[in-house]
C-alpha cells in the first residue's frame, strides 16, 4: 500500500484526523497533483492550530521556491509554473492575511473551480441589428406585431397607468418556410432589445435535472441583459402537449417552462418571449393560456410584394439576364412560401449548369429558366392549410385560429 492510500485509510477511519490530511497533502505536493493538495492542506488548517497552520505555510513557502527555481531552469514550463506560483500565493496570502481565526465559529473554506457564470453578456452573440425595413410586403402582419408587441415596448408610461404589462409571449405559427424566425429577429430590432435565439439543443441534456437548470439559465440570462426577447424556434418540441405525449420524460421539462414564462409577470420587466412553430395544435394547452403566451399571431405566406422582394434577394449576385420580370414571378407563385421560391431558384441554377456542362457554352439563368422551375414545383403551404382548416372546422372553439381562418377565407 502506497503511502497515499495509506492516509486515505486513516481519513476513513477518522475524519478529523487533521495530521492525515497534512501527510496527504505533503505525498501529492510531491507527485505535482497541486489541486489535489491544497484541497487536503485547506482541511488540515480546520484543525485551528497555530503550529498546522506554519507547517502549512511552510511546505507551501518551500513549494513556491521550488516552483521558482525550475522556472529559471526551464522556459519551457514557464506558462504552467506561472499559473501554480499563482494559486499558492493565493492561498499563502489568505493564510497569512486572514484575521485571528474563531475557535467558537465554523470555518468554510471556498476555492474557486473557475467555472463559467450561469448568466452570460449577450453583446458577445449579438449579430447584426434586423427591422420590418429588412421584411418586404406583410404589412397586415407588421401592423398587427406592432399594436401587440412593439408599442407596450415602446410606450411603456402609457401602458403601466392602464397596469398593462410590457413583456410576456408571443406565439408566432403559420405554414413552414415562411420566415417566422425573421420576423422575431426583427421584432426584437424595432423594440432595441437584445435577441436571443434559443435551440432545442441547448436546453436538453441527458442527466436528470439538468434540462430543466438548462433553462432556468437562459431565463436568467435574459433577464440580465433586458430589454431582451428570448426566441425559441420549434417551442412544439420543447411545449409537446402532455396529452398527446405517450412518455413522461418531457413532463418535467414543459412544467419548467411553464414556471418561468409564468414568473415574467411579476419578475421581470421589458421582457418579451417568442415562440415559434409550425404546428400549434401539438403545444401544451397549458402555454396557450393568458399569462403565458396569450398572444397568437398567424405567418401567413408571404404576399405578392414579399415574393417579389424574395426573388431579388436571393438571386442577387447569380448570373441573371437582364430581362427578369419579378412582378410577373411573383405573381406566378401565389401561396409559395419564403423557402419554396429559394428552390425554385436552385432547381433553375442546376437547370442552367447542367446545360452549362452539356454543351460547353456558359449563359446567363434566363426568366423562362425560372418560369419553367416553378412550372415543375408546388407550394408547401397547401398542405399546412388543408391541415388547419380541419382544426379550424373541430378545434377553434376558443379562437385560437381565427386569423388563419380569416387568411383562408380571403385567399382560398
Amino acid at each position: 500500500m502506497n503511502k497515499i492510500s495509506l492516509y486515505h485509510s486513516m481519513i476513513e477511519k477518522d475524519h478529523s484526523n487533521f495530521e492525515a490530511w497534512y501527510l496527504l497533502a505533503e505525498e501529492y505536493l510531491l507527485k505535482r497533483q497541486l489541486s489535489e493538495a491544497l484541497f487536503a492542506f485547506s482541511k488540515a488548517l480546520e484543525k485551528n492550530d497555530p503550529e498546522m497552520e506554519r507547517l502549512v505555510t511552510q511546505s507551501l513557502r518551500n513549494m513556491l521556491g521550488a516552483k521558482e527555481t525550475e522556472s529559471r531552469d526551464s522556459e519551457d514550463s514557464l506558462e504552467f509554473e506561472q499559473e501554480d506560483t499563482l494559486e499558492i500565493s493565493k492561498l499563502e496570502t489568505e493564510v497569512h492575511n486572514e484575521e485571528p481565526i474563531d475557535s467558537t465559529s465554523s470555518k468554510i473554506r471556498v476555492i474557486d473551480g473557475g467555472k463559467r457564470d450561469n448568466v452570460i453578456n449577450l453583446g458577445e452573440r449579438l449579430a447584426e441589428r434586423t427591422t420590418f425595413a429588412d421584411v418586404g410586403g406583410l404589412d397586415s402582419l407588421k401592423q398587427t406585431i406592432e399594436m401587440k408587441i412593439i408599442k407596450p415596448f415602446t410606450n411603456p408610461g402609457l401602458f403601466s397607468k392602464f397596469s398593462k404589462k410590457t413583456g410576456g409571449g408571443i406565439l408566432l405559427y403559420g405554414p413552414p418556410g415562411c420566415g417566422k424566425t425573421f420576423i422575431a429577429k426583427a421584432t426584437a430590432g424595432e423594440v432595441g432589445a437584445n435577441f436571443y435565439p434559443v435551440h432545442i439543443t441547448e436546453i436538453l441534456s441527458p442527466y436528470f435535472g439538468e434540462s430543466e437548470q438548462n433553462l432556468h439559465n437562459i431565463f436568467e440570462t435574459a433577464r440580465a441583459n433586458k430589454p431582451s426577447v428570448l426566441f425559441f424556434d420549434e417551442i412544439d418540441t420543447l411545449g409537446y402537449s402532455r396529452s398527446k405525449s405517450s412518455s413522461d420524460l418531457m413532463r418535467g421539462l414543459v412544467d419548467s417552462m411553464l414556471t418561468e414564462l409564468q414568473s415574467i409577470n411579476t419578475n421581470t420587466d421589458k421582457m418579451l418571449v417568442i415562440g415559434a412553430t409550425n404546428m400549434p395544435w401539438d403545444v401544451d394547452s397549458a402555454f396557450k393560456r393568458p399569462g403565458r403566451f396569450d398572444k397568437l399571431v398567424f405567418v401567413p405566406p408571404p404576399d405578392r410584394e414579399a415574393r417579389k422582394v424574395i426573388f431579388k434577394l436571393k438571386l442577387h449576385g447569380k448570373p441573371v439576364d437582364n430581362s427578369i420580370v419579378y412582378d410577373l414571378l411573383a405573381e406566378k407563385t401565389e401561396h409559395y412560401s419564403g423557402a419554396d421560391i429559394e428552390n425554385v431558384i436552385e432547381i433553375a441554377t442546376e437547370n442552367v449548369l447542367t446545360e452549362i456542362m452539356r454543351t460547353n457554352q456558359e449563359r446567363l439563368i434566363t426568366m423562362e429558366d425560372l418560369l419553367a422551375a416553378i412550372r415543375s414545383t408546388k407550394p408547401s403551404t397547401l398542405e399546412w392549410m388543408a391541415t388547419v382548416k380541419n382544426y379550424i372546422k373541430y378545434a377553434n372553439q376558443g379562437g385560437l385560429y381565427s386569423d388563419a381562418a380569416q387568411y383562408i377565407k380571403e385567399v382560398f
